[in-house]
């Protein structure tokens, strides 16, 4: 007799084979939507029926939602309402007045998620995320679980602990986390501004060495490069996680607990690639401790740092093992 973990495996199994099928085809389009919040005008792609269970799908520095592409078929396919955002300072979001701060501080793109739910009248949202959109899912987590069905975290737990950022790490992370020192200069900030394509181009190579990807495949996300402000976010975003620059004032409060490093209490899978060249596998017990409700860790080898966009099948198979368990 198979059981309910069971089949609820071989059912994400079909789903995930056939609806890659769909997207093999070319059948999938996605036109973006806008919608306001109270400090920017978030574009998104979405897909699935419109009454079904959300899902949110958040990208990382320096990608955009063409790293989920073959990941929104599979969830659609199983009745989710799939939403994929473009994070601020990326592709056409855009922020509603001149004088807000380009912030890029975790607090700010945590509650970006909150504010995308609250206008798209989400009382509840499953959230999946890499890198920043990790992040910011985490942070969501953490700090409004009543609000969060489940979360799938690629590089696991990544609120920042400021106050610990002045400690050194091995040699070997620091060389990982060169251009994020880089960012710290007013060169850096010039260095960005005047080479993003290739600069993010040489990032993409470094964190996914086995990854092969080609020209049309960088290309096509390069083009979220282009936002207004992403050179702004971007550098305070590693400027400020290090100390070296203020935060929003509108963002102290949850600034403020996010530095006392909370527990996450929703059911969580943390999906790790195992060829990841900027954050290293670790272990699970690592990573267990930050989690307090249902969790798994799960490694994908020889994966880089995209983990939705190298591992698709890896990844919606795990949202759907989430939301069906």
């Amino acid at each position: 007799m198979i059981n309910r973990r069971e089949f609820g495996g071989l059912i994400a199994s079909v789903a995930v084979a056939r609806a890659t099928h769909v997207f093999a085809q070319g059948a999938i389009q996605r036109p973006i939507r806008r919608i306001r919040t109270g400090v920017l005008e978030i574009a998104y792609e979405e897909s699935g029926p419109p009454t079904g269970s959300p899902v949110l799908l958040l990208h990382g520095f320096p990608y955009d939602p063409r790293a989920y592409d073959e990941v929104t078929a599979p969830l659609a396919s199983a009745g989710y309402r799939v939403i994929v955002p473009y994070l601020r300072g990326y592709g056409e979001t855009r922020f509603l007045s001149p004088s807000t701060m380009r912030s890029g501080q975790q607090a700010a793109i945590g509650r970006d998620v909150l504010d995308l739910m609250d206008a798209l009248n989400f009382p509840k949202a499953a959230l999946v995320g890499f890198d920043w959109g990790g992040r910011a899912a985490c942070v969501a987590a953490a700090q409004w679980p009543e609000r969060v069905r489940g979360l799938v975290s690629c590089n696991g737990y990544t609120i920042q602990n400021i106050a610990a950022s002045v400690k050194p790490a091995a040699p070997e992370q620091e060389n990982r986390m060169w251009y994020q020192y880089y960012f710290h200069t007013e060169r850096g900030r010039a260095g960005l501004q005047a080479n993003r394509h290739d600069f993010c181009k040489l990032l993409w190579k470094l964190w996914s060495p086995n990854w092969k990807f080609d020209d049309a495949t960088y290309d096509r996300t390069a083009a979220s490069f282009n936002n207004p402000d992403f050179v702004d976010v971007v550098i305070h975003s590693y400027r400020h996680r290090f100390g070296y620059a203020a935060g929003d004032p509108m963002y102290d409060a949850i600034e403020n607990a996010l530095a006392r490093q909370p527990r996450i209490t929703v059911p969580t899978i943390v999906l790790q690639g195992g060829g990841d060249g900027v954050n290293g596998a670790g272990r699970s017990d690592e990573q267990a401790r930050f989690f307090t409700g249902r969790y798994d860790y799960r490694v994908i080898p020889r994966v880089g740092h995209d983990v939705p966009q190298e591992a698709p099948a890896e990844t919606a198979r795990a949202v759907l093992d989430l939301l069906s368990a």
